[in-house]
């Protein structure tokens, strides 16, 4: 299994273990996670996902589709290292993962 970290706004964090195949934001969904939403349940027609991925994970999660960045639009205080985690996939390449929840979502 793969594991994430997802950190919230207050500095709490969330070591979760992940199955390979299933998205970033199913993970933080099927474990509670405070801050992930995911109204649209990964279909990439909202900004309710979104996450900061931590800056040594940015190349291995890839960069967002034209799709993800139209709908980043909507997202509130997006960052260069902004992505929608119903984008991401989990697999073993991304064991270790950290993301970071934003203060509020769309």
């Amino acid at each position: 299994m793969t594991r994430i970290t997802f950190v919230e706004a207050d500095g709490t964090r969330h070591e979760i273990e992940a199955e390979n195949g299933s998205s970033v934001m199913e993970t933080a969904i099927k474990n509670g996670v405070p801050g992930i939403i995911g109204e649209c349940g990964g279909a990439c027609t909202c900004a309710t996902c979104h996450v900061y991925v931590e800056p040594e994970w940015v190349e291995k999660t890839g960069v967002p589709s034209p799709m993800e960045e139209d709908m980043l639009d909507f997202a509130f205080e997006v960052r260069p290292n902004s992505r929608l985690s119903c984008q991401i996939i989990v697999s073993d390449e991304l064991d270790g993962l950290v993301v970071d929840v934003p203060t509020q979502q769309a």
